[in-house]
């Protein structure tokens, strides 16, 4: 008399840490890490949009100053109709306020998130402008402020 035993294995579902010489892709900065000039350029890039709700001109962005992407996209007409809702809701544009900045390492940019000041306290928005590694405009929105950053 023959007898088989079949014995099965069920695998598991193995977790690995990330290597040590693997690249975090998104860090924090701390704000005294990050180039002045780069900070500068971010900073009067994103307050200049911002100023158009109050004085109703934009001088357009340069191909040295943006990606033609962003050059395309923000236009006087795009961020009239923008700042129409954000004066209603908002009031008058003051200043913006750097919170914090965060680097990818996968495509070398940096993303700026600042609080933008309005005279409505009910205010509570964010311009987040992203320079790539040209130090151009990649990306500029505005969103309601969170604390968190999305890592993703």
């Amino acid at each position: 008399m023959s007898f088989f035993l079949l014995i099965g294995c069920k695998s598991k579902n193995v977790v690995t840490a990330p290597a040590e010489t693997e690249v975090v892709k998104i860090e924090r900065l701390g704000l005294s890490e990050i180039n002045e000039s780069q900070k500068s350029k971010a900073y009067d890039l994103g307050k200049r949009v911002l100023m158009t709700c109050n004085t109703s001109k934009f001088k357009p962005f340069t191909i040295n100053e943006a990606t033609p992407s962003v050059i395309k996209n923000t236009t006087e007409e795009r961020l009239t109709k923008t700042c129409t809702r954000f004066r209603q809701y908002y009031g008058t544009f003051i200043d913006l306020q750097l919170v914090e900045a965060y680097r990818n390492n996968f495509d070398k940019s940096t993303v700026f998130r600042y609080k933008a000041l309005y005279s409505k306290k009910v205010a509570n928005k964010e311009l987040r402008v992203t320079m790539n590694a040209e130090n151009k405009v990649s990306s500029i929105k505005s969103l309601d402020w969170v604390n968190s950053f999305p890592m993703n």
